[in-house]
């Protein structure tokens, strides 16, 4: 049962996200909109959701969304469109369902959180405590929860992003609020960190 990292959040539960053999449902709420819901009590086991990005994540689909950026007017060109979305670190969940719930102490394959700036830090503080060696993320301000906080975890490294406009437009964290994933293998490392690196005002 994890207490440090919980106490970093100030609204809400992490949520957890488990990849499981389960039988999941088909849902027409966006990944992050689970996510963000299920950070305030509710619960899914999901098979699909209801968007396109966040699919081609997933792996749920093989059509990258090139041309949905595209058109969005996010990139200036076809080869920048292009090689953002090659950048995008994908899973390959086809025969996986995905268990998102608030965390209660049981497992996990990533923890989602969303923490304010100088949570944020401590949580950088805590992933440097044992070696030193400074976190390193990636983000392209696309794909925040689906990519950043589930996939680019799910691969080993705590993720942090500074969120995407469709996850802030359909969930609505604020904008003061940055989303964080971290892998299962980390959080022991990191909750006993927490509990040892000095307070922000000590």
């Amino acid at each position: 049962m994890l207490y440090h990292i919980p106490k970093l959040m100030d609204e809400g539960s992490p949520v957890s996200v488990l990849f499981t053999s389960g039988e999941g449902e088909r849902s027409s709420l966006l990944y992050c909109e689970l996510i963000q819901r299920a950070r305030f009590g509710e619960s899914f086991m999901i098979k699909n959701q209801g968007c396109k990005v966040g699919a081609y994540v997933l792996g749920e689909i093989e059509t990258a969304p090139v041309d949905y950026y595209f058109k969005s007017g996010r990139y200036d060109n076809r080869n920048a469109d292009h090689r953002a979305v090659s950048a995008l670190q994908r899973l390959d969940l086809k025969q996986c369902s995905i268990n998102i719930t608030p965390y209660s102490g049981g497992d996990f394959d990533i923890l989602v959180l969303f923490l304010k700036p100088g949570s944020a830090m401590r949580l950088i503080q805590a992933c440097t405590y044992m070696n030193g060696k400074p976190v390193e993320f990636r983000t392209g301000g696309i794909a925040s929860i689906c990519s950043d906080c589930t996939a680019y975890p799910a691969h080993g490294n705590p993720g942090i992003s500074l969120g995407c406009k469709g996850s802030r437009k359909h969930s609505k964290y604020p904008d003061w609020e940055l989303p964080v994933g971290i892998p299962f293998q980390s959080a022991g490392e990191i909750e006993t960190a927490l509990g040892k690196i000095p307070g922000t005002l000590a």
